[in-house]
Formats: C-alpha cells, structure tokens, sequence
C-alpha cells in the first residue's frame, strides 16, 4: 500500500495523501472499523496527509443520529482527530446534477423491473444478465422520469435509475447496477426533501471526488467493485481518487456482522451495544481495553491483501502488555474464605500498616499502606487441607508467604457441618515481615489477602468470550451463530478488597495482584462499586485446550481454545505462586 502511494506521488498522479474514513451511521463502530480507522489516519499522519471523517449516510431507514454522535466519540476515543467532518448527504444535490448528465449522456436509464426482477434479470456467474425493458428508453424519456422519481410521484419500489453499462460483463458489479432507489422515508439530516436516494457505490465514489480525496482505502470485499467506481470517475470526467484494497479483520471466537451484533442487542442476548463482551469499541471501552492497546493490536496483526482469521489472544496480548505496565496493583478476594491468626496477640497491637509497591515495573508509581490483622480473607483455592507435591500455597501442615505480610504456617482447620472448610488456623512468624525477613526461612508459595475488619465489599462481573468455539459463523444446518453463545461469559460475585481500592473512579484500571485486570463499571454507585473483568493474567482458554488434548472443551470450559495467537501467550505480569509477584512473567504456577 505504501508502494502504491509512494509511486502515485512520484509521478505526479497526485500531490498529496488525502484519505477518509466513511462509515455508514446505521450501527455500532466494531474492532474491525479500528483497524481501518488506524489505517487512514496513521497513513495521513504518517505520510503528512490528512484524513476527513464522513458519514455515507444515504440509507436513512437504518440510520440515527446516535450512531453519528457514537461513532466521532470513538474515533476520538481512539485517539485521532479528523481534518473535515462531512456526510453524504452534503452531497445529494451533487450527486442528483451528475446522475442527470449520465442519463443526458445516454449512460443511465429508470427502469420499471421489481427488485426480484432486477436479480433474476442480472444473471449468474456463468450466464449473462438480460436487458431491462427501460434500457431502450431515450435519454429525453430517462430524464422525465427521473424527475418525476425526484418529484414523489412514485411509490416505493416502482422505479430505479440504473448505469447503463454491460449486462454480459463477467462482473455482476457492471451488469447495471442500480444508482437510486425511491424511499419515502425521512432523513436524519435533511427530513422530507428527498424521496430518492443514492446506492452506496454511486455516492461512495462520487463522496470521495469532491472531497479531492487522494487514496480510497477499502476492505477487500469491495474490489470487485472498483471497476464500477472508476467507471462512474470515467464517464463523470471528475477528480479520480486511486481505491486499494486491504482484508478486513477477522477475530476468533467472534462475529463481525453489524447485522448479528444488531441481533444480539435486540434480542437481549447482551445488555446492548456497550456490553462488556461486545467487539464494538463501546463494549471494549467499557471493558477496560485501552486505546494504546488497540492501537498496538491494530499495528501487530498489519496490514493484508488475502482474507485470514487472527488469534483473539492477540488482542487479549495487546491490552495485558499495556496494563502490566500502567496499572497499580491491589489485592482483592473474590472467593474468600476467612484466615485466622491464632498468635496475632502476640503480636502487641490489633492492625499493623504494610507497605506494598504500586508497580513493580514503574518506580514512580510509589507504594502504599495495607491494613493487617490477625483475621483475613484468602482465596479458597489457595488452600488445601491435602494437597499434591507440587501445589506451592497454603496447605495443612505447610507454609505459605502473605504478600507484602508474613510467613504463615498452617495448623489446623474449622469445617461446617457438611466437612467444608470455613477457617484455616495458623501462626505467623513475626521475624519474617516482608522487606525486614531476619528468619532466613525459604518458602515456595505467596499468596494475597485482605484484612477481614478492614476489607470492603464490591461487585465484581468476571467476564469472558460471548462465544464457546473459534468460528461462531460456522453452524450445522438448522443451527444458527447464538447456538454457540458461552453460557459462562458473565459471571458476578461479591469481593473483598482492600481499602485503597475504595478511591477507585469510574474508568481506572487495576491489577488485581494474582487474578487479572479489572475496571471500575459505569455502574458503579456511591454505596456499591463494580468492577469489570479486562483479562487474566494469562490465557485459561489455552491451559484448558491443552489439558482436554488440545482443542475439545471440558464440561465447564470452551471449546477449541489454542490459544496458539502471535506475541507472548501469557502475558505479563502473570499469577505466580512461587515467591514474589513475578510481574515480568518469567514463571507460572
């Protein structure tokens, strides 16, 4: 792509890089428009260009003003800025004046046919299109007709205004396509003054020449189209802009049609359009992916001129490079079960203060001072009452280190009436404080806790993929994509964590030390803070693939999780239960 605009600017073909984004407002931004928003703009940018944002906006029964006001919100969320704003609709006055001259130039026709008559009159692959009755009108009859589409005197369906170019040409595209159809339907912007409105192959192309644009990056679909927008250039004798092709983006255990994420939202498969498990860029705002990681994913997956499928690790990478760098750690239990301190009177006062770095990977990012005590909430799969050789963290009989705590060995436990475990008994070694360890004691595991007196209570939504296998689309017959929802991608609890947390706002990102990253939710309220699950530590999906013999889901897990995705497949800062935090990744439990 780089060559072919290098080489356009070489020879004076054009003199510049103008590029534009142009979305249709009739749905939701998704990760693919990301990938071709980072395209147009980082090309202007790149190339000292600029990009223009425009609405092609001429389906007015599929669009609304919230799509137009939620996709500039995203474009800047993502961190670009356009240098002209434009619609479509600017243009339809434009666009009628041309589709004049085309009929006065004997180069479009009205045609009389029914919308299924114009698809069983365009022919197939292999067999030529036959001509519509309306093509032997003259361009005197064409014109009257036109006007009187213009005018409102038809009703819906009774007429369109076709090219007039080759019904046996090998690509469908030129078999006379249909350039406007009647709609008497309001527009978002310009009300009741049409009734006609252009195809989107007509206004796209015709858009892009007025608005000088240079280099008309599409998605790959549309390059069997290309020959008609040069043909309309042609003809129109106007400002030709060069369009290159590139694939479109493809994620595993995801699906990309608009109309399917329409779907989902309508039918309450999802709680809307911002859904934390939505690929839309609401959804993966709202759970907690960064636009630096977005960015970064769009930059590592390139560029592409064939179709492919890319690992969604990759994107799940993406944003757990960037969190491992910028987001502080606290600790948080979310299946808590209580830790008690048998010798903690010992100890001479009831809470003593502990002081626990921020970021390991960031000096500046400071420490704080976490309330500890002689009862506490641990994680329930940190301990086993037998456990196996290999199992690093608390077990009857053994020892485990308190992050940024002491050494605690384990002496006993309470269970309820039906054998479960519901307080483990321990001691604490007071000569092995974190940062002040005079005991020369070695253990193998660390573990995280909360103070139980000091804890507060949040909600915490652990979210997961909204689909159980790598191609949703795929279905058997009589099956359709919703058969594949994970019935596991949402599930909530009630956590304990520590006081620092409570300073928590709307939008900032966390590291809960040994889960994942989290969120503060939107719907977070003075009396109850909600935090959204961004991403593991690592990638569970491939720990379960591998287990079950690499790609058939367990009974409770997903199924064909390779998790095979470019880059590092776990991550930084993963969880670790041999010694410290492990924030660089280097080992795992």
């Amino acid at each position: 792509m780089r060559q072919a605009i290098d080489s356009d600017l070489a020879s004076g073909r054009f003199d510049a890089v103008r590029t534009r984004f142009p979305p249709e407002p009739n749905g939701y931004l998704h990760i693919g428009h990301a990938k071709s928003i980072c395209l147009n703009f980082g090309l202007a940018k790149d190339l000292g260009g600029t990009c223009n944002l425009r609405f092609d906006d001429t389906n007015p029964s599929k669009e609304d003003t919230e799509y137009v006001d939620s996709i500039q919100e995203d474009v800047r969320w993502l961190g670009f800025q356009w240098d002209n704003l434009h619609f479509a609709s600017d243009y339809f006055e434009q666009l009628y004046q041309w589709a004049e001259k085309l009929v006065t130039d004997g180069h479009a026709y009205v045609c009389d046919l029914t919308a299924e008559q114009t698809r069983e009159y365009r022919g197939t692959l292999t067999e030529a299109g036959r001509e519509s009755p309306g093509r032997s009108n003259t361009p005197e009859e064409n014109l009257d007709l036109l006007r009187r589409m213009k005018a409102g005197e038809f009703p819906d369906g009774a007429k369109t205004l076709r090219a007039k170019i080759d019904m046996a040409n090998p690509n469908i595209n030129l078999r006379d396509p249909v350039m406007y159809r009647i709609a008497h339907v309001p527009h978002h912007r310009t009300g009741d003054q049409w009734c006609i409105y252009p195809m989107y192959d007509w206004a796209h192309g015709q858009s892009d020449s007025i608005e000088k644009i240079t280099f008309s990056i599409c998605t790959l679909e549309f390059e069997h189209h290309r020959p008609l927008y040069d043909w309309y250039c042609d003809k129109l004798e106007i400002h030709h802009p060069r369009q290159i092709e590139f694939a479109r983006l493809n994620i595993t255990y995801t699906v990309m049609s608009k109309r399917k994420l329409l779907q989902l939202v309508q039918e309450k498969h999802v709680s809307g359009w911002d859904d934390p498990r939505m690929p839309t860029i609401v959804g993966l705002r709202r759970r907690g992916y960064t636009p630096e990681s977005i960015r970064a994913f769009c930059a590592d997956i390139g560029v592409a001129k064939f179709n492919s499928t890319i690992d969604v690790v990759r994107l799940e990478n993406a944003v757990r490079e960037h969190l491992n760098e910028v987001a502080p750690r606290r600790m948080a239990v979310l299946d808590p079960v209580k830790l008690t301190i048998t010798n903690w009177d010992e100890h001479g006062s009831p809470v003593e203060m502990m002081s626990a770095v921020n970021n390991p990977g960031d000096e500046s990012a400071g420490s704080r001072e976490i309330p500890f005590s002689g009862s506490l909430w641990i994680e329930r799969d940190d301990f086993k009452e037998e456990a196996p050789r290999k199992f690093f963290r608390l077990k009857k009989g053994g020892a485990v280190r308190l992050r940024a705590g002491y050494i605690v060995d384990c002496h006993d436990v309470v269970k309820d009436a039906d054998g479960n475990v519901i307080e483990i008994l321990c001691t604490y070694d007071p000569q092995t404080k974190s940062g002040e360890d005079t005991s020369g004691r070695k253990v193998k595991g660390t573990i995280h806790w909360v103070s139980c007196e000091h804890a507060a209570e949040v909600t915490v939504r652990n979210y997961d993929r909204l689909f159980s296998v790598e191609n949703p689309d795929s279905v058997a017959e009589g099956k359709t994509f919703l058969d594949h929802l994970n019935p596991d991608s949402l599930s909530t609890t009630t956590a304990f964590v520590e006081p620092a947390l409570c300073e928590a706002k709307v939008g900032d990102r966390v590291q809960f030390e040994r889960l994942g990253y989290y969120v503060v939710d939107q719907d977070s309220r003075d009396d109850e803070m909600v935090f959204n699950r961004i991403v593991g530590l690592r990638d569970t999906w491939a720990k379960i693939a591998s287990k079950d013999g690499g790609g058939q889901a367990n009974a409770k897990g997903p199924a064909n999780a390779k998790g095979k995705g470019k880059g590092k497949a776990n991550g930084k800062g993963q969880r670790n239960d041999k010694g410290n935090s492990n924030d660089k990744g280097k080992k795992q439990s």
